[in-house]
């Protein structure tokens, strides 16, 4: 009898040695270490060729982190070659007007022009004299008169066509002939980008948490393929009870401890908001009323945390 009461004077004893175990390691106010994340993703679609880091690797600003394989780049590329190809001869052409062999052919149509010009004019001078003695109707005259006048406006016309392909071609033309250019070129340095982002690139210091895909997946349009944080954003998070807000207010310094080397760290409260119910708990027990309002508490560090290793969703304390 006497032995079992020993042994549950024990058990009492080692119980509350527990708890008060517990009071010096859970409290009201217990957090966790946050880092700013980063996704890195792509514009184009296509296959994962080469993945040059792994997870947890650190990597720097501008550090290459996968190729990814996108033919159609290639064949858009030729693409925009031929058509600035098409687009600079048009150009070019409007600029230079017609060629030596087109100015020949338009000259030799004006010398037949004015041949048949010539042949007009001489049987009208001849219709006109034998209308005059009376020898041939007003019909048969007026007939020969129309010839010449049509002869006349052919040898115009073929003057004025001669004119305007010896000049360069219109302004309308030009500006048309430029802006087909431009829009050729335009196609080209769409397809230089696109040529660009076959590379994925770290967009600052970070460090590499998860790899969604491995190489040979297809990676499409704004999928995320690289998720990081950077160790230079380090925060800490803290859920705090309706009952306990009060005593914080955003600006206040307050001192953090971790719970594990006991290294301490000055902080500054930047932000206090509400947090719905079902939203993720930073506490570990259920230290206040389940019918309170839950807020979160948003601490950057205000003294030089660079001697001190901070760990993702790591425990840290606000000391009391």
């Amino acid at each position: 009898m006497k032995s079992i009461t020993n042994i549950s004077i024990l058990s009492i004893l080692m119980m509350s040695l527990i708890s008060c175990g517990n009071d010096d390691t859970i409290t009201d106010y217990r957090g966790k270490v946050k880092f700013e994340t980063i996704a890195v993703t792509s514009k184009l679609a296509g296959r994962i060729s080469k993945l040059y880091v792994e997870e947890g690797q650190a990597v720097k600003k501008g550090d290459t982190l996968a190729y990814i394989d996108i033919p159609e780049v290639n064949a858009k590329m030729m693409q925009a070659e031929g058509a600035i190809t098409s687009a600079q001869g048009q150009l070019d052409m409007a600029y230079k007007g017609a060629t030596a062999d087109q100015l020949n052919q338009i000259d030799g149509q004006i010398d037949a022009g004015r041949a048949q010009l010539n042949f007009a004019q001489e049987s009208f001078n001849r219709m006109q004299a034998m209308y005059k003695d009376s020898l041939v109707s007003l019909q048969q005259f007026d007939e020969v008169r129309m010839k010449l006048d049509m002869a006349k406006a052919q040898v115009s016309s073929l003057n004025a066509k001669r004119k305007e392909v010896g000049n360069s071609a219109r302004v309308e033309q030009i500006d048309q002939a430029k802006g087909q250019l431009d829009r050729a070129v335009g196609a080209k340095e769409e397809v230089l980008t696109a040529e660009n982002e076959k590379f994925l690139i770290a967009p600052t210091n970070m460090t590499i948490e998860t790899i969604s895909l491995q190489e040979g997946e297809l990676l499409t349009p704004g999928f995320t393929l690289f998720n990081g944080y950077q160790k230079s954003s380090v925060y800490f998070r803290f859920t705090v009870p309706e009952s306990k807000i009060y005593d914080f207010k955003v600006g206040k310094r307050i001192t953090l401890v971790n719970p594990y080397t006991d290294e301490v760290t000055e902080g500054k409260i930047t932000t206090i908001k509400q947090l719905a119910n079902y939203a993720d708990i930073t506490s570990t027990a259920p230290l206040y009323d389940l019918s309170e309002s839950i807020y979160e508490l948003k601490v950057v560090p205000t003294s030089n945390e660079a001697d001190q290793s901070f760990f993702l969703n790591a425990s840290i304390l606000i000391k009391q």
